[in-house]
């Protein structure tokens, strides 16, 4: 028996990853704490050196992954994204519907872009979209557009690094010319069908709705907010409906101030006219939200009067203390704006409505004010007596929206450029991230805080992990074992060779279980004298194929946290689907590719 001569080496390599497997299945330890653990140990028992170990820091696609948080924050801060949800992804009214619209635009573009970046610049879009739009689940969307990338990118020979990586093994260990661009479309557009099929039909039994842990935290205190349609913007002349103001997530338009006359239980067929002043209640992610829509500015004046241009203005959540000079005044007499250099947008007091104008306020020790000033309120008011608890709301700076068409040209070409093989995706992503800074679409403090520490950490010390498996002799040894299995049947050679690579992949790196199934599928192939073309298309398919873990692909990775997944659910969701697309692919692959 081959496995009983592996050596310690490769024995640990495996019990820490199934170790790894464990944690993440049946506790709540963060993913990257749990892989950087264990490739901990395998750094300190001496199965890789420093430089394997760290080899994942340095990664091509880790290095990808991060300058493209710089890109799609580029386009969020642009408000470039708010086009493309809206124009394409719509209203839906229920997470099915939901699920064809972004499924089709992702399948459609990962036929072409790379899937990591893809999913990247997707992540917020899909999160803003779902704040949105009443009715829509997070945890409904975030793992179907993991797949959706996948299974998109099956559908050409540049839809995803795998192919490439398989394709190049292809022409360097045989004297086949390699695959056209569309050659494997064969397969993968009806494996993109099925999975989209499987997607929607079982995902509302088979997906849950969760909460993601961020969510869970939030404080529901409700603000009253009043906003002026800008003369001449976009939103006037629309209903409330069409202007996106007739279902906005924790907030309703209370009543519209026009000319001095009030309107009361508004319709949404009510047409928006230049100088209303809309009065909403709502929670502070919808002031956030308020603050973003193009046409739509704050009515009091005082925030023209910053010193700070607006742009560099964030939100700031403030409680008020009983040693407050204010206390007892209104916001007016207090001459607030003077005294803290902050404008206070909107005021909560014990979750009721203050149904006041906000200069009239009379401020109360307890009372939360949403302030617009700049981000140096934090530091700068943090041990103030003045105020109980401060802190900035993620995400609340006004989009930049006069520099949304630069964004989209950059991250156009960078398409284009990457599409045509002009640039590499590492080099096209670092010069779209550069140009993005440097065109003051992303100012390069918020840039910095794009990258996501804790996923890049998991993608990071998965390649490790995998490269401890690979350089021990353990993977390669289970490989062989299990090949050995197959006989003299080129069918059940096939079948064996895919399910192996799809454990693979499940375990270690897309790429590196490729990597070791083709010699190894190559040598059997030429064993029985048969073609090594359905076993080249079966290891693409089946290292690709990655549905069943978060750890087996970097994007399943990259939705986890964000749809508020637990280990399980992707074995819940996923496992048949994995077997939906395998048979579809062992059923076709033979038929275009003959032994």
């Amino acid at each position: 028996m081959l496995l009983l001569e592996m050596t310690w080496q490769a024995w640990l390599s495996i019990a820490i990853v199934f170790f790894s497997l464990l944690m993440l299945a049946f506790t709540k330890k963060p993913a990257d704490l749990v892989l950087l653990g264990g490739l901990t140990v395998l750094l300190v028992t001496g199965i890789l050196s420093p430089s394997e170990a760290l080899s994942g820091f340095s990664n091509e696609g880790l290095v990808t992954v991060a300058v493209l948080f710089v890109v799609a924050g580029g386009l969020q801060e642009t408000g470039a994204m708010d086009v493309l949800v809206q124009n394409f992804l719509g209203r839906p009214k229920s997470n099915t519907g939901a699920q064809t619209r972004m499924m089709s635009l992702v399948m459609a573009l990962s036929a072409f872009l790379n899937n990591t970046p893809l999913v990247a610049l997707f992540i917020p879009a899909i999160k803003d979209w779902t704040e949105k739009v009443p009715g829509l689940s997070v945890s409904k969307l975030m793992m179907p557009l993991s797949y959706a990338a996948i299974l998109g990118g099956t559908c050409t020979l540049i839809g995803t690094s795998t192919n490439l990586v398989v394709n190049g093994l292809l022409v360097s260990s045989t004297d086949h010319p390699g695959l056209g661009l569309f050659d494997i479309a064969w397969v993968g557009v009806p494996v993109a069908i099925v999975g989209m099929i499987y997607v929607l039909i079982f995902s509302r039994w088979l997906l849950p709705d969760r909460i993601p842990a961020m969510e869970k935290l939030k404080d529901p205190r409700e603000y009253t907010v009043e906003m002026i349609v800008e003369p001449g913007s976009a939103v006037v002349g629309k209903t409330i409906e069409k202007a996106g103001l007739r279902n906005l997530p924790g907030a309703y338009l209370a009543e519209i101030d026009r000319n001095g006359s009030l309107l009361t239980a508004v319709a949404p067929t009510e047409v928006l006219q230049a100088n209303d002043r809309l009065v909403f209640t709502g929670i502070v992610n919808s002031v956030v939200d308020l603050q973003k829509i193009r046409g739509l500015k704050p009515a009091t004046d005082q925030v023209f009067k910053l010193n700070e241009p607006r742009r560099q203005r964030c939100l700031i959540e403030a409680v008020v203390s009983n040693s407050c000079p204010l206390v007892g005044k209104t916001i007016k007499e207090g001459r607030f704006r003077t005294a803290y250099n902050a404008v206070v947008i909107a005021v909560a007091r014990n979750g009721e409505r203050v149904e006041k104008k906000i200069g009239d306020i009379e401020l109360k020790a307890g009372d939360t004010l949403l302030l617009e000033t700049s981000p140096t309120f934090v530091s700068e008011r943090l041990n103030s007596r003045d105020f109980f608890l401060v802190r900035q709301v993620e995400g609340s700076t006004p989009p930049r929206h006069e520099k949304s068409w630069i964004a989209w040209t950059i991250f156009l070409a960078m398409i284009v450029a990457v599409g045509f093989e002009w640039i590499s995706m590492l080099k096209g992503g670092m010069v779209a991230a550069g140009l993005m800074i440097l065109t003051k679409c992303f100012p390069a403090y918020k840039a910095r805080k794009s990258m996501d520490l804790r996923v890049l950490l998991v993608i990071a010390a998965s390649f490790g992990i995998g490269k401890a498996l690979e350089s021990s002799g353990a993977a390669g040894t289970i490989a062989k074992t299990f090949l050995d299995l197959a006989g003299t049947n080129p069918m059940m050679m096939l079948t064996i060779v895919y399910v192996l690579t799809c454990i693979l992949t499940e375990l270690i790196t897309n790429n590196a279980a490729a990597a070791i199934m083709f010699p190894f599928a190559l040598a059997m192939a030429n064993t029985l004298g048969v073609s090594y073309m359905p076993f080249t298309i079966a290891i693409m398919f089946a290292a690709s194929a990655s549905f069943s873990t978060p750890i087996g692909y970097q994007t399943n990775m990259m939705v986890y946290g964000p749809g508020g997944y637990r280990f399980g659910d992707f074995l819940r969701f996923g496992v048949s689907l994995h077997i939906a697309v395998g048979i579809i692919s062992l059923l076709i692959i033979p038929r275009v590719w003959p032994f």
